[in-house]
């Protein structure tokens, strides 16, 4: 009898000193998956903020875009150049086919080709660079882009910067002629610089006409101007609904895991 009273005692005591083992709630799983939505939470606001700033500024080239074209001073002020970007202008002076060059390869609805880059000696004495366009590859090679319109020409363009290169963009080769990207500095020097009052200045010829008559022009070589149109790169959306969709699929992984530790965490029964 004693001895039963004993054991009842100590199961007794047993059961009040037993806890079950819980979960860590400090875990490197659980941090992760805790910063993991407010990273890409903030990213995903910052994108949102970027996507804002480049539809306004998408907004403000279109609004210059459509404003009545401008004659440029004959001496351009470099310095205030990037605040008239996509301003269209006009312009009257005769080629200088002689330092034409192409910029390329470029691709054209499937067509493979080059922009044919010529100076533009305007009338005040003063030369500017001209993208009059594409053209294949075939006439490119037959050095027809270096053969134009004689004598005086107007032509309707829009005021544009050099363009931004990447990574991947090889180097431009003055020399041999060979032009990757729009180096408006070097391609100045290339037809002349400062001692023949070649100006840094590059204009993108706008082509108004049908698509008949622009596949008219393409067939024989004539180079094709570009659509007057804002050509902005804008992924910030995507970017948007990445990010907030990350934020959202790492909350729900967090808060499962939060409700398994809860469940592992809760008083079990003893063992019998």
């Amino acid at each position: 009898m004693r001895s039963r009273r004993w054991l009842h005692s100590e199961d007794s005591q047993a059961a009040h000193s037993y806890t079950a083992r819980k979960n860590s709630w400090y875990s490197p799983t659980i941090f992760v998956l805790g910063f993991i939505p407010i990273f890409t939470f903030a990213l995903g606001t910052w994108q949102m903020q970027r996507l804002q700033w480049k539809v306004a500024l998408i907004d403000e080239l279109q609004e210059k875009l459509h404003r009545e074209p401008i004659f440029l001073p004959k001496r351009v002020n470099l310095s205030v150049v990037p605040e008239f970007v996509y301003r269209r202008v006009l312009l009257r002076g005769r080629w200088d086919h002689k330092h034409s060059m192409l910029l390329g390869p470029r691709v054209l609805e499937g067509s493979h080709g080059y922009h044919v880059v010529t100076p533009l000696i305007r009338s005040d004495g003063s030369t500017i660079l001209v993208d009059r366009g594409f053209i294949a590859k075939e006439f490119a090679d037959n050095d027809n882009f270096a053969r134009g319109e004689p004598g005086e020409v107007e032509i309707l363009g829009m005021l544009r910067t050099s363009h931004t290169r990447n990574n991947f963009t090889p180097d431009n080769k003055p020399s041999e002629g060979t032009w990757h990207w729009a180096d408006v500095e070097a391609m100045a020097d290339y037809a002349g610089g400062e001692a023949d009052h070649v100006q840094p200045v590059f204009i993108e010829q706008i082509y108004e006409g049908s698509s008949q008559d622009a596949a008219l022009r393409l067939s024989k070589g004539i180079p094709l101007g570009r659509a007057a149109t804002v050509d902005v790169r804008n992924a910030h959306l995507s970017y948007v609904i990445t990010w907030f969709s990350l934020s959202a699929f790492t909350t729900a992984m967090l808060a499962r895991l939060v409700m398994k530790r809860r469940v592992q965490n809760r008083a079990r029964p003893l063992p019998r």
